[in-house]
């Protein structure tokens, strides 16, 4: 028999950061293992099946394949981690209920006393429940597409307090949608949502919007890897752990976004970005021009600014799905507002300040013959709205790029 299996069991993995997560916890044979259901049967049964996480669809599925269930998954009806042990038996955890609670302390949200909505009625709202009842909850309600309580009737439960999101809806590639509108809960104390990429879904960003504490499903899917390892080696691992790849997960995977006005130098410093970082640059306007086939002042003179803005925007939200690069924006990616969720939603944003006498115009189609500081004037406001951070680029270009990435590494670790 060979190297015994490892991995992550499910249907559709394309979106999972499971391996990095276990290779960091110390296992390196660590795979993905996409199967159909009709699969499922034979892989079970296989002796060389070391330890294998669960996911959509199947935390439900695998449970007549194990032989022994421990009380406390069984009792949640939902499973996500199993062992082939020497005996042969295979043995099911459930460990996310660990890392659901890892993720409601961090954000600082209790569920003593409170009444809470999960969303969606597979194993995770089983899990995210059953929590929510272990902690406390005064009122726990599932909602389902077509049970008594559905996302047709939520007005029985605007005096919700905690609002968990257990559906798949805004994962990536479907950012920006978003399973409901928190305006349906007025009380509204607490938001969780076990989508991890995007760092920052749709239901999150307005969340962060009103003021509401939240957080992304991120620390839960480490602190149940930490858990599944113990399981799967037989080892004690420190809940340290769960903090130390998670600001190793959050600093590699969050983007780093350049805006400022037209010739403040986005394109130097994310070029010097790049070489200190061994990240890749995304220029937004090359991906326009690639995409029209022309020039971006060939694009203003043929289709005007609207046209120009309608090619940036949906270039900007392809963009800003993406993980770990250094984004590129044009000098008026600030005057649609819908740009701002597309690149926040996986990235921190650094505004380049640079003196407008000091702004090149040549090849910038608003620049030229325009009035710089009547468009600063106009723009300025809305630059600070979608920052994160404003760096001076008045001196050297590459003290410019040092000076972003200190700040990213000491901002984007939590």
């Amino acid at each position: 028999m060979g190297k015994a299996i490892y991995g992550l069991l499910g249907r559709t993995l394309g979106h999972s950061w499971s391996v990095p997560i276990h290779t960091a916890l110390g296992c390196p044979d660590y795979r993905l293992i996409p199967l159909e259901p009709e699969d499922l049967p034979s892989f079970l049964g296989r002796a060389d099946l070391g330890g294998v996480n669960v996911t959509i669809p199947y935390k439900r599925d695998v449970m007549p394949y194990c032989d022994v269930i421990d009380p406390a998954a069984a009792a949640i009806g939902s499973v996500n981690t199993l062992v082939r042990r020497p005996d042969g038996k295979l043995y099911a955890w459930n460990t996310d209920a660990a890392g659901f609670c890892c993720m409601a302390r961090r954000a600082g949200i209790s569920f003593a006393g409170v009444k809470t909505v999960v969303l969606g009625s597979g194993g995770a709202s089983r899990t995210a429940a059953a929590c929510a009842r272990s902690l406390g909850a005064r009122e726990t309600v599932v909602i389902s597409r077509s049970g008594p309580n559905n996302y047709e009737n939520l007005s029985r439960h605007a005096d919700a307090d905690i609002v968990v999101n257990a559906t798949p809806v805004g994962t990536y590639p479907g950012n920006g949608a978003s399973p409901v509108d928190l305006a349906a809960f007025p009380r509204c104390r607490g938001v969780l949502d076990l989508v991890y990429n995007p760092r920052r879904t749709a239901l999150l960003l307005q969340a962060e919007a009103l003021g509401i504490p939240h957080s992304d499903g991120l620390p839960m899917l480490v602190d149940q890897a930490r858990a599944a390892e113990e399981h799967f080696f037989g080892r004690a691992i420190p809940e340290s752990e769960t903090e130390r790849i998670l600001s190793q997960l959050r600093r590699e995977t969050c983007n780093i976004v350049l805006i400022g006005m037209p010739g403040s130098g986005k394109s130097t410093v994310g070029a010097l970005l790049a070489e200190l970082t061994g990240r890749e640059a995304v220029d937004i306007d090359q991906r326009i021009e690639a995409r029209a086939g022309r020039s971006i002042p060939e694009i203003f003179a043929q289709g005007g600014e609207a046209a120009f803005r309608t090619l940036e925007q949906e270039e900007t939200a392809q963009a800003g799905k993406l993980s770990g690069k250094i984004l590129l924006t044009g000098g008026g990616v600030v005057k649609t507002p819908a740009n701002y969720a597309a690149l926040h939603q996986n990235g921190r944003i650094y505004q380049l300040l640079r003196d407008l006498d000091a702004l090149p115009t040549d090849g910038r189609p608003l620049s030229q013959g325009a009035d710089l500081a009547a468009m600063w004037a106009q723009r300025a406001p809305l630059y600070e709205r979608f920052r994160d951070a404003a760096a001076d680029n008045n001196g050297a270009a590459a003290d410019t790029a040092a000076a972003i990435w200190r700040d990213f590494c000491v901002h984007c670790g939590d």
